[in-house]
């Protein structure tokens, strides 16, 4: 089982950043998976918030386009998802996900908060 291990969520005022990050011990995964992050708010459904492919193509939510960056760095066995313009309704447990095949991994998930 894939471990995917999230960090740099936190509590920030509205208009305010974050740096989400995601890394794994099997350093194997950054060389043949999608990686993504998703979000989910209490009792709402969980949502993709930004993908980024092998070939660093890159697709967001229409609700995040403009505000955050999603972007993989394959020899350091990152992904990040820079967060800019924080809004509240950004708050949630954010959560990195790993495709590859027809294999489908998650983190724990994060949590971010934005609120004054």
């Amino acid at each position: 089982q894939v471990q995917l291990v999230e960090s740099g969520g936190g509590l920030v005022q509205p208009g305010g950043s974050l740096r989400l990050s995601c890394t794994t011990r099997y350093t194997s995964i950054f060389s043949i998976a999608d990686m993504g992050w998703y979000r989910q708010a209490p009792g709402k459904e969980r949502e993709l918030v930004a993908t980024i492919t092998l070939g660093k193509s890159t697709n967001y939510a229409d609700s995040v386009k403009g505000r955050f960056t999603i972007s993989r760095d394959n020899t350091k066995n990152t992904v990040d998802l820079q967060m800019n313009n924080l809004k509240p309704e950004d708050t949630a447990v954010y959560l990195c996900n790993a495709q590859f095949g027809i294999n489908n991994f998650w983190g724990q998930g994060t949590q971010v908060t934005v609120s004054s």
